[in-house]
Parts: structure tokens; sequence; C-alpha cells
């Protein structure tokens, strides 16, 4: 039997996704094996992390400067916008690096199962966005799920009001599935073979 505190260390391990039980035990245990160094080193990226995040107060995503890189870079197009349901979204769909424009975190999807309405979402910080001036294409990057599509109807009703061209991601992606589980091809063609809404 380990310690309570490194029983403790896998119990925390344990609950990020894509770990369990069994792979936190062998985690921690490669830890343990390399306190000098990977330990140390991962200690510290954490204190550093907590110490430093912020949520971009333009766009929704999870950085350590306000606002955030994406936000804050010259070179990003700024008449064009993505909507994304998450952070791990914008991270998924911006690793890809085939968006070039800048994006919005809704910090969530409409679901009438879980509660979450219009006004539990970045829905009017994103009409703000827009009816500010100076964006010419909305792409709305939901998850291919009910709620998903759901919440871009919503959206592309909503933007009715301007004149700004929405579009969506192409219906490549697999129904049921989300950005941050999809590899880069596939998230390339859907950003390639976006299409008008409605």
């Amino acid at each position: 039997m380990a310690s309570q505190e490194i029983e403790a260390l896998t119990s925390a391990l344990s609950r990020l996704p894509g770990l369990g039980p069994r792979s936190a035990r062998r985690a921690v245990l490669w830890l343990i094996k390399r306190r000098e160094t990977s330990l140390v080193q991962l200690l510290e990226a954490l204190g550093a992390v907590r110490d430093r995040l912020v949520e971009c107060g333009t766009c929704g995503n999870i950085d350590t400067t306000n606002p955030c890189a994406i936000c804050a870079d010259p070179r990003r197009d700024a008449r064009s916008l993505c909507v994304v349901e998450d952070v791990a979204d914008l991270w998924a769909l911006d690793r890809a690096r085939l968006f070039t424009g800048r994006y919005h975190v809704l910090g969530g999807r409409l679901s009438a199962l879980d509660g979450v309405r219009p006004e539990d979402l970045a829905i009017d910080r994103l009409l703000a966005r827009v009816a500010a001036g100076g964006i010419d294409e909305v792409v709305l990057a939901m998850n291919a799920t009910l709620e998903g599509q759901t919440t871009a109807h919503y959206i592309a009703e909503r933007l009715e009001a301007w004149p700004v061209r929405v579009t969506q991601l192409a219906h490549g992606l697999p129904v049921g599935g989300e950005l941050d589980y999809l590899d880069e091809g596939t998230l390339a063609q859907a950003i390639r073979a976006r299409r008008p809404v409605g």
C-alpha cells in the first residue's frame, strides 16, 4: 500500500480525462522515479499555470494573458470569427492551423435537458462583437450533436440582424462527434468545406 499522499495524487490524476486508476498509478510511479527532474518540472508548471491562468475578456479562451495570444495577434484576420462551444474546441481547431481568423467561446451549448439557456452562454457577447462592426463572416463550429446544431441554428437566427455571412463546418464530421477528439485531417476537411447556414 502507498502512503496517503501518493494515493491522493493517484486519485487526483485518475479524475483527468483519459486517465483511469491504472494509468494514474503508472503516471505516479513514473513521476516518483523521476522526482528530481520530471516531478519538479511538473509541479513548477502547475504552479505557474495556477497563478497566471485567466479567461480572455474578448473571446473566452483560457490563457496566461488577457487578451489571449490569439486575440492579440495582429496577423489574425479580424473580419472572420469562429464560434465554438468550448475552449477545447478552440484549441483543436487552432492546432490544425487552418483557420486564420479569431474565435469566440460560448462556454457550452443549448440544452433543454440540462437547463442550459441562451443567457447561460456567451451569445450576447458574440452579438456585441458582431454589432461593433468589422466582422464579415461568422463560422459556427458547433459539435455535430443535436444540442450543437440547435445552438448553431439559434445563433444563425440571432445574427440575421447584421450583414454578416454565417457559415458552419461541413457535416463530414461524425454525428455525435466532438471536435476535441477528431484528427487534424477531419478538421481540415470540415474547415475547407464550410457552407452557409440555412
